[in-house]
């Protein structure tokens, strides 16, 4: 399947079958989240996956739809980090240091941007712009699991409180910010049959 049999054969599966997605499977969908594009690098988010069904259980409450979360093989929540502390930055760059094989004292310059941009940007700012980094990672995840032949279900209708207890966040330094539910359509999911609507190109495209 090439990618544009995959996304038009992806929707938002309203009912999954329950059957589970091989471990190698989802490996690979979760290594397309990993690679996703993160500006400076810094990947101020996190990403849960709740497989257990005792997991998966207590998260239904949390939805107000709750027929993905019932019947999927797994639910990814995406969380997002609230600010870029000076101790998380400390982490990256030894991280970057020991992959990349460098000394510490060559990145600086890369740090000093970094603390430019922070201490330029208010924190509610740059909370937001770590939220939308986190939905990158979200169409990542789905497009690697359309090629996968797995669907999913991208859902923001939760209770954020309830998700954030389950999950033993720490809301002062993290926030839920999106969910997919990954598994196998149902067969009587109707959704399923449904043509897909999008803009004409006249609509959508302008070349400029």
């Amino acid at each position: 399947m090439n990618y544009i049999e995959a996304l038009q054969r992806r929707y938002s599966v309203k009912k999954f079958n329950k059957e589970k997605i091989p471990a190698d499977v989802l490996k690979q969908i979760l290594l397309a989240g990993k690679l996703s594009a993160s500006s400076l690098g810094l990947q101020p988010y996190k990403i849960y996956v709740a497989e257990s069904d005792a997991v998966l259980n207590q998260l239904e409450d949390a939805f107000y739809n709750k027929s993905q979360v019932s019947t999927c093989s797994h639910l990814i929540v995406i969380t997002s980090k609230k600010d870029i502390e000076d101790h998380y930055l400390d982490g990256y760059f030894k991280h970057i240091a020991e992959v990349r094989g460098v000394e510490p004292e060559s990145l600086q310059p890369f740090r000093k941007s970094i603390n430019f941009f922070k201490d330029s940007v208010e924190k509610d700012k740059i909370h937001s712009w770590n939220e939308k980094q986190g939905y990158i990672v979200l169409a990542n995840l789905m497009f690697a699991a359309a090629l996968e032949n797995v669907d999913s279900c991208p859902m923001e209708g939760f209770i954020s409180q309830k998700i954030e207890e389950i999950l033993n966040l720490d809301a002062e330094k993290e926030s839920v910010n999106v969910t997919l539910a990954l598994g196998y359509r149902a067969e009587d999911d109707s959704f399923q049959h449904m043509k897909k609507v999008r803009k004409p190109d006249e609509k959508l495209f302008r070349f400029l």
